[in-house]
């Protein structure tokens, strides 16, 4: 896997890493960037598709059917039968074939026939979805085709809003990707927002067409502006959406911006492409970036920020100013760059993260528990707590042994101990069961019980309690 360093942190004294996808075969490579580099910033996850059609079907006739069991089945055999015979229905497994093949000017010659007043054929949304999608995908990929395809789509949805056919989605993304076709961001952007007015939830590839318009015109503002519709609609931008974000405020010389944004793809990509590497590269390499900065910082405020921060990153924004070292190096296979001889470092999740996963887990406890249970057990928590470490006590003394064995457990207890640097024993959760009944009354290991006790360190899980919470 080549592997990218890119200073996302945005820190002078720290540097930071984009691992990038390559064929396996190859060396891992690092594109190590730093100035006194000190810290080190992983990207990571893959982006999901995000286009589909996703119509509703068209309407089946209904027909009464008085013959019972048998004569029911029968009945839906024929009604489906006879959809799939009727015009509409044939109608709609021709949109489906030209759409299959991609094949828009045979969709738009059926589209025509159906309108003929000799021959009329009701169109369904179903219908309109799949011309629509067609023309979207002429405009956007087919430059000699693109203005002839956009006009037509427009064409066709004026035509299905007068005859009272709602539009849903998949109707409205294709809309919006018309919009952009003809480089009209605006519109694009308005579509999505009628979504929303309109109680339609916009998916990612929803705000696809306008984002990426935006960006392409150049449009810092405009593009800032999607983003923050998208957060409120709860849409979670991917790396495709995040490059994009990153190449037009780094055109623009946006050093804050392109600073929050390395940070943002820190957290929801963490693993980027070559083409995203590139633009980071592109960005570290520029003007805009050594002249990004300040002279003056606070040392402490730096390292409570990596220690707050789960590590690898600060979020004082860029320290320092001047030229970046931008090169390709190799990792070894302890995660040391071979360029700067800084080491990779663990990145832990961030306080707002943990705190989220505290109240969930917390959440779903007391639904799935006897709510006093897990109260009591963080009101106990508050008093002897906190713990650097936890053990799953069961897990450990159960570990290649056939019975439970209290000495394991005690031995992982005490190195823990050592390795931490309170030097205080780790929180050990272990049932009631375990603590009370079994191996537990030998007297051997009665004293390693209240060892643990007098610590402050054993919690005994309650009985018809899941220790695991």
């Amino acid at each position: 896997m080549r592997v990218a360093a890119a200073a996302a942190g945005g820190l002078r004294p720290t540097a930071a890493t984009l691992l990038l996808f390559s064929p396996p075969h190859q060396h891992r490579r690092l594109l190590s960037l730093h100035r006194r580099a000190t810290q080190h910033l992983p990207f990571a996850r893959r982006r999901r598709d995000s286009y589909s059609t996703a119509t509703v079907a068209a309407p089946i006739p209904k027909q009464e059917d008085a013959g019972g069991a048998g004569g029911e089945a029968e009945g839906k055999a024929t009604r489906r039968r006879r959809a799939r015979d009727s015009p509409e229905g044939n109608l709609r497994h021709q949109l489906d074939m030209c759409s299959r093949n991609a094949d828009l000017t045979t969709a738009l010659r059926l589209y025509d026939a159906a309108l003929s007043a000799d021959s009329p054929v009701p169109l369904s949304l179903h219908h309109y979805n799949c011309l629509l999608y067609l023309c979207s995908n002429a405009a956007a990929s087919d430059p000699d085709s693109s203005a002839a395809a956009a006009r037509r789509g427009f064409d066709i949805f004026a035509r299905m809003e007068a005859n009272g056919v709602q539009p849903n989605e998949a109707t409205l993304t294709s809309v919006a990707r018309l919009a952009a076709a003809t480089r009209d961001p605006a519109m694009a952007f308005s579509v999505v927002r009628r979504m929303a007015t309109a109680g339609i939830p916009p998916r990612l590839r929803s705000y696809g067409p306008a984002l990426f318009a935006y960006c392409e015109a150049k449009d810092a503002d405009g593009a800032q502006q999607v983003e923050a519709h998208m957060d409120a609609s709860g849409v979670v931008p991917e790396e495709p959406e995040l490059a994009a974000l990153l190449r037009v405020n780094a055109d623009k010389g946006r050093a804050d911006e392109v600073y929050r944004l390395l940070h943002r793809t820190r957290v929801l990509v963490r693993q980027v492409c070559d083409t995203t590497a590139q633009v980071v590269e592109a960005w570290f390499r520029s003007d805009a970036a050594s002249e990004a900065g300040v002279d003056k910082w606070d040392p402490r405020k730096v390292k409570e920020g990596v220690i707050k921060g789960g590590g690898g990153w600060h979020g004082q924004g860029w320290l320092g100013k001047g030229p970046w070292s931008v090169d390709w190096s190799e990792m070894d296979k302890n995660g040391t760059c071979q360029r700067c001889g800084e080491r990779l470092v663990c990145i832990d999740i961030d306080p707002s993260e943990t705190e989220n996963f505290a109240n969930s887990l917390t959440e779903l406890a007391i639904k799935r528990e006897v709510k006093d249970d897990f109260l009591g057990f963080q009101s106990w928590l508050r008093r002897h707590g906190p713990f650097d470490a936890v053990i799953d006590a069961a897990n450990v003394g159960l570990y290649n042994s056939k019975s439970f064995s209290f000495s394991q457990v005690n031995s992982v207890v005490n190195a823990i101990q050592r390795v931490t640097k309170s030097k205080k024993l780790p929180l050990i959760i272990l049932h009631r069961n375990r603590v009370n009944g079994g191996n537990a009354k030998a007297p051997y290991n009665q004293k390693i019980l209240e060892s643990w006790r007098k610590a402050g360190a054993l919690y005994a899980t309650p009985p018809g309690s899941n220790d695991d919470w």
